[in-house]
């Protein structure tokens, strides 16, 4: 099937065109030529490359939206997916994590819903993907590991280890702790109530009393001396199959080279300026959350994601936990004047493309796959999404009750200072 896109302002690589694109049997094959097929009306609305999402974990509250209430996993998957389409997300990767807490993120529970994403495949309308947000105190998770990296849709590997966060001596931050792996990381005692109160939130969504939970943290922990062999272990078997490798939450350049030894060329989060220069230095890519940039800042005092973009210390945004928020990020990024519009919109589209080695999307160029969306973005307010087209199939339409009717003078003041007061 040929659908060509007519007048739209296409956002192409290097430049902004008032132009038509022509897709067929799920590729772009032209651009600037005349209509053909099936015509789609994009006057006066934006044609961009459609969002990758590189580190997506919003779709846990379709699993659990309360704490310890399960909801059935392919509800929940295709609910998931549909919130995707309709945020623009046409590739995405699921932040699954398989971890040694039970309940939520079991590792059981993991596999479950990897499966359960392999099953719905052909009634899903994007493509879904999957991170394996690999704990590293979690050895039980190995053999899923390894199922998973020889499924259909290569994934990517992120190696998290908030065990150490959890036992970081209680007079540290999150952004201050040094190496975990290094023997002088300095460390809370299993009896210190104040850590009791610091993993309470943890025991809740594990689904454990407090005590129960430091209990089983302390059988985890004894484990500490094994995890950089282990580490070491899954980094070859994603070398192995070419999976993209991240570290997450750096907080220390030797992090960083601790890991990119290991072929973790992805800084995933770093929280502090000292672990995304030496990312960049090394010409390692670099991931900001989207809520961060939308927000106009981090929530947990980490660097701000603003800051980085404008610094050309972020290459890639990833909605995190709230997938509109790419979307949004791209937005006030582009209020507060962060960069231009093109290179802004490349942080949720060609950025993440190039992270996870898609070198099949990401841009309106000829011969790539037709992953595209058709934006409105009135000046002065926020975007939306009114299409989103995977591999030039229609994954998402949605027609507003007035297009192109201008809004009141209320809304546009509203609009006008949200950005000064959604902190």
């Amino acid at each position: 099937m040929i659908t060509t896109f007519v007048g739209a302002t296409a956002y192409l690589p290097g430049e902004v065109a008032e132009t038509n694109v022509t897709m067929s049997d799920g590729r772009i094959v032209e651009i600037g030529g005349p209509a053909q097929g099936e015509v789609i009306d994009a006057r006066g609305l934006i044609l961009a490359p459609a969002l990758i999402d590189v580190h997506g974990d919003a779709f846990e509250r379709q699993l659990m939206p309360r704490p310890d209430v399960y909801f059935p996993v392919e509800a929940a998957v295709i609910d998931t997916d549909r919130q995707l389409a309709s945020t623009g997300i046409a590739t995405a990767y699921h932040a699954i994590t398989l971890g040694w807490e039970p309940g939520l993120r079991d590792v059981n529970r993991g596999r479950g819903l990897m499966q359960a994403m392999r099953d719905l495949a052909p009634r899903l309308t994007v493509e879904n993907r999957v991170q394996l947000r690999w704990e590293t105190f979690a050895f039980e998770a190995l053999d899923v590991i390894d199922w998973a990296l020889g499924g259909p849709l290569l994934p990517s590997i992120a190696f998290n280890d908030h065990t150490s966060m959890a036992m970081r001596a209680m007079d540290t931050s999150v952004q201050d702790r040094g190496f975990e792996l290094s023997p002088d990381f300095a460390t809370a005692s299993l009896d210190d109530e104040r850590l009791r109160q610091r993993t309470a939130k943890n025991a809740k969504r594990a689904g454990l009393s407090d005590d129960d939970y430091l209990a089983l943290l302390g059988k985890v922990w004894d484990r500490r001396g094994e995890v950089p062999a282990m580490i070491a272990k899954v980094a070859e078997m994603g070398r192995s199959v070419g999976a993209p490798m991240l570290s997450h939450d750096d907080t220390r350049a030797e992090t960083r080279a601790w890991f990119r030894d290991q072929g973790a060329s992805v800084a995933e989060f770093p929280m502090v300026l000292e672990a995304a220069q030496a990312a960049r230095d090394a010409g390692d890519t670099i991931i900001f959350g989207a809520p961060n940039a939308a927000r106009g800042g981090s929530h947990i005092g980490s660097l701000s994601a603003g800051d980085m973009v404008e610094a050309g210390l972020c290459d890639a945004l990833a909605s995190d936990y709230f997938y509109p928020a790419m979307l949004a990020a791209v937005a006030r990024l582009d209020h507060e004047r962060r960069a231009d519009r093109l290179t802004l919109w490349s942080l949720v589209s060609d950025g993440p493309a190039r992270t996870m080695n898609l070198s099949d999307r990401g841009e309106i160029s000829v011969g790539k796959r037709a992953d595209l969306v058709l934006v409105d973005w009135p000046d002065g307010h926020a975007p939306s999404i009114l299409g989103t087209w995977v591999a030039g199939r229609a994954a998402y339409r949605g027609e507003p009750a007035a297009r192109g009717q201008s809004v009141t003078q209320s809304s546009k003041s509203l609009s006008q200072n949200y950005y000064e007061t959604v902190k």
